[in-house]
């Protein structure tokens, strides 16, 4: 029968309700905050481990400039093999000459319409056997080679694997081995056909397998000073509950309980929202200092602008009330100038009156 794992009491088959008897523990949902803490732990520990992986990725791809440098010279030999790799040239009594220059294309296609039997036939000619060999294993070895440097580009996804470097320099040899191969045995089938039919055949390598090869050896030296100089990775750090990835795994080696481990986890997730509730109150605080000192600044902008008001309002009353004092001055002269014009007719007046008495008292006097 099943026991309680809460306290251990063994149900019965009447017992059919979700909480047990004895405790009254929900049997449903006992420990489930436990599992769903276990079920995170592992996919925090499953992040970190995808996280070092795109962290090595990135590395690998814009680690350093010369990492950048690698990912150009891998695509480079690939425009290469556009170029002309070789050059052939026939003519016959009743032939133009004709002149061919192959690529990668050309050669593609020299591959895939190549008929094995006729070519097997001819290396078995004692006559231009050794040629035709070399023709079949040049041909093969270019298009070997290309494969190896598109396998090259690809593998520089997991370059800063621990065997990354060794593997790019391993793909990057056999991808000139096989340009080189494909070159000497290109000569080797053109001087064997030469020799057979010289006024017929002429062949030549041309410039761009030429600046395969040197392409191919350049980015082989890059990988090579990589290898010696490592580029150091820059791991993000990940953690399990607040605890370093690396130290939570070093704890469950150590033989640490996971309720331990979880305790700890809810000591650290405490302080973290402690301290974010600390910095969220400390935004708080300068936000509502900067909205006063904001209000502040617009009020003492307020009294300044009814300080100017009144101080503009009192010189408009300052200049009227000298404009009106100019007025009254102005109407004071105006009257004290018509009083002494008054004054002046008033006396000349009075000499008049003063002087016609004076006559006629001088007439009315008689004679002696």
């Amino acid at each position: 029968m099943a026991k309680c794992p809460n306290c251990g009491y063994h149900l019965r088959f009447i017992d059919w309700k979700p909480n047990c008897p004895n405790c009254g523990v929900n049997l449903n949902y006992f420990g489930l905050e436990e599992k769903l803490q276990d079920e995170a732990d592992k996919a925090e520990v499953e992040h970190a481990k995808v996280q070092k992986r795109i962290d090595r990725l990135k590395t690998a791809f814009v680690g350093s400039p010369l990492t950048i440098a690698r990912i150009f010279l891998s695509v480079i030999p690939i425009g290469m093999v556009m170029l002309p790799l070789c050059t052939i040239k026939y003519s016959g009594p009743l032939i133009s000459e004709t002149v061919t220059k192959l690529n990668i294309i050309g050669v593609y296609n020299a591959l895939s319409s190549l008929d094995f039997d006729i070519l097997t036939t001819l290396m078995g000619s004692k006559l231009v056997g050794t040629g035709f060999l070399g023709y079949g294993v040049s041909l093969i070895s270019i298009f070997a080679s290309l494969v190896m440097v598109l396998v090259s580009l690809i593998a520089l996804c997991a370059a800063m694997g621990k065997k990354g470097n060794i593997r790019n320099i391993f793909n990057n040899s056999l991808a000139i081995i096989f340009a080189a191969v494909s070159a000497v045995f290109f000569s080797i089938f053109s001087k064997n056909i030469n020799s057979v039919f010289p006024e017929f055949y002429d062949g030549s390598l041309s410039i761009g397998i030429y600046l395969y090869i040197a392409s191919l050896v350049v980015l082989l030296a890059l990988n090579i000073y990589l290898t010696v100089n490592k580029v150091q990775v820059k791991y993000k750090q990940c953690y399990v509950g607040g605890i370093p990835v690396e130290e939570y795994l070093q704890e469950l080696e150590n033989g640490t309980s996971i309720d331990e481990l979880h305790e700890r986890m809810n000591k650290i997730l405490a302080e973290k929202e402690a301290e974010r509730v600390k910095e969220a109150e400390k935004k708080a605080a300068e936000r509502k200092a900067k909205e006063e000192e904001e209000m502040a600044r617009k009020a003492g902008k307020y009294l300044e602008k009814l300080k100017e008001e009144e101080a503009e309002a009192a010189k408009e009353a300052e200049e009227k009330a000298e404009e009106a004092a100019e007025e009254i001055a102005d109407a004071a002269e105006d009257v004290e100038s018509e009083a002494e014009e008054i004054a002046e007719e008033v006396e000349a007046e009075t000499e008049t009156e003063a002087a016609i008495e004076k006559a006629e008292a001088e007439e009315e006097k008689p004679e002696e």
